[in-house]
């Protein structure tokens, strides 16, 4: 028997850490920030509201293919105005499937107002590999009555 995974599982082991920007920030002070952190987008916040995220992906489609200055251009021209956010409460499965239907890669996981963290499409995969892979290694405890050695 299996149990929706949800996000406020994968934001405990994760921890609650949020890189944001302000959007008038510029654009190449919001990609030297995700070189720096190592992350592929940001929150965009103002007086502690989410505003939007910014992507490597805006980046790329909005600034660099349009020929625009990153040094010149501040984030708030460059985000969307539909903000696509999940709370704790959230599965797995429903957070794919926004990321799926919506072609985004980061959710922000808000409760109420409260910015709590942010998903990637990668924390989802790491997080339905490793539930697959505890699922099968009871599985194989049950069926053969030991423990599989860990690889």
């Amino acid at each position: 028997m299996t149990h929706a995974i949800h996000i406020s599982e994968i934001l405990s082991q994760k921890g609650g850490i949020v890189w944001s920007v302000s959007p008038d920030a510029t654009v190449l002070e919001a990609i030297q920030m995700m070189a720096d952190k190592n992350v592929g987008a940001l929150l965009v916040t103002k007086d502690n509201h989410l505003v939007g995220v910014i992507s490597e992906r805006d980046y790329t489609r909005k600034v660099v293919l349009k020929g625009r200055s990153s040094k010149d251009t501040p984030v708030r021209d460059i985000i969307s105005g539909k903000i696509i956010s999940v709370s704790p409460d959230h599965s797995v499965e429903e957070c794919m499937r926004l990321m799926t239907e919506n072609r985004i890669r980061h959710l922000p996981v808000v409760q109420g107002t409260r910015i709590l963290g942010v998903i990637s499409i990668g924390d989802l995969v790491n997080s339905i590999i490793s539930h697959q892979t505890s699922a099968i290694q009871q599985l194989e405890t049950y069926i053969t009555g030991y423990p599989t050695p860990p690889v």
